[in-house]
């Protein structure tokens, strides 16, 4: 019996060790497929459930459900709150490398830093892992299709080829510059404004709500950018000395944690003019703040950034974005003082992100 027992004792303490090993198991330092980055929200949401909920907004073209993680406390009451995607362009992993980081980080600093705390009072964060579910996954099939970039919908009785460009989708000056009508093309823009079921989740979910959101981070790769609106050169942002002011600062904020310049200017200026990008329509739908991060590298290993670069590149975004929130927030809850504390809290906690493996 107690030979019995003690067989019986092994097999719970190795079952018990497998599930621990299993809730560690998630390396925020290497790429994952759809799959897993699916698990990893749902273990998120158990994880914390608190402060943690899963969303679902919308479905792909192939029909999978396209999800969010909400992030914050719920106070009862009607919340402001931040936008940020990744993986809007199949083939730029690092983007939902980051989305996942970035959850990882503001959930760590909420246990421990006041600041993180009062954000997660006053605002929800709404963080999209992977927005085009079916591209990402497309990605992965083989050698051959990694650099896929649009989405999966076929193309028109005329054209053979498959997928649309979904940040030329969007109702923002959409079809009218940076763009192809030919759907075989990388920057296909679909057969009409929001034409396709990526755009219209977004568009529902962040146009119904428009009011609520401060600000809207959509994260791509590559070439080490803080785009603001507008992609049309005849266009300027009402509140463009302030975009550009708070995406200075954000770019500085990267450069102090590994030395890596991010450029900051509207497409046009600083990259090449183009239309129907969500940051264009999040801007025109009046959230104020709207910018597209292009994450590492400059050019040498482009889309198929080595994974030994995401920490590093996680680490610097991080502190860009998390001024661009820090500098929201301060602004819609308290005021005038918003700049100089935001600044001074993502710079220390840069030294403490740089300082620290998390893993």
């Amino acid at each position: 019996m107690l030979s019995s027992v003690g067989l019986s004792l092994v097999v719970l303490l190795a079952a018990v060790g497998a599930a621990a090993e299993e809730r560690v198991a998630h390396d925020y330092y290497k790429y994952h497929p759809m799959p897993e980055i699916s698990n990893w929200m749902v273990q998120m949401a158990k994880d914390h459930p608190d402060v943690v909920s899963i969303v679902e907004y919308g479905q792909t073209y192939e029909k999978r459900v396209i999800k969010l993680l909400k992030i914050g406390v719920n106070t009862g009451e009607k919340k402001k709150a931040i936008w940020m995607d990744c993986g809007i362009h199949a083939r730029e992993w690092i983007a939902p490398a980051f989305c996942q980081y970035f959850v990882r980080q503001i959930l760590e600093a909420y246990k421990t830093d006041s600041k993180m705390g009062e954000m997660m009072k006053n605002i929800d964060f709404y963080v999209t892992p992977v927005l085009n579910v079916d591209g990402y996954i497309y990605s992965w099939t083989n050698e051959t299709t990694r650099l896929w970039r649009k989405n999966r919908s076929p193309g028109t009785s005329s054209c053979n080829c498959y997928g649309t460009d979904l940040n030329r989708n969007f109702n923002a000056n959409w079809g009218t510059i940076g763009v192809e009508s030919d759907c075989c093309s990388n920057i296909y823009c679909g057969t009409q404004a929001v034409s396709e079921p990526e755009a219209q989740a977004v568009t529902y979910f962040v146009g119904s709500r428009r009011e609520d959101f401060l600000c809207f981070l959509t994260i791509h790769s590559y070439g080490q950018l803080l785009l603001v609106p507008y992609g049309h050169p005849n266009s300027t942002a009402p509140n463009y000395k302030e975009l550009m002011d708070v995406g200075l600062a954000a770019a500085d904020a990267i450069r102090k944690v590994h030395g890596k310049s991010y450029t900051v200017g509207t497409s046009p200026a600083v990259l090449y003019p183009n239309s129907g990008s969500s940051r264009d329509w999040a801007r025109m739908q009046g959230i104020p703040l709207a910018y597209t991060f292009e994450l590492r590298d400059d050019g040498t290993f482009g889309f198929e950034l080595p994974e030994d670069q995401i920490k590093p590149t996680c680490e610097e975004a991080y502190s860009g974005a998390l001024h661009i929130i820090t500098y929201a927030h301060d602004k819609a809850f308290n005021g005038a003082v918003a700049t100089a504390a935001a600044a001074l809290w993502t710079t220390l906690l840069a030294v403490g992100v740089t300082g620290t493996n998390l893993m």
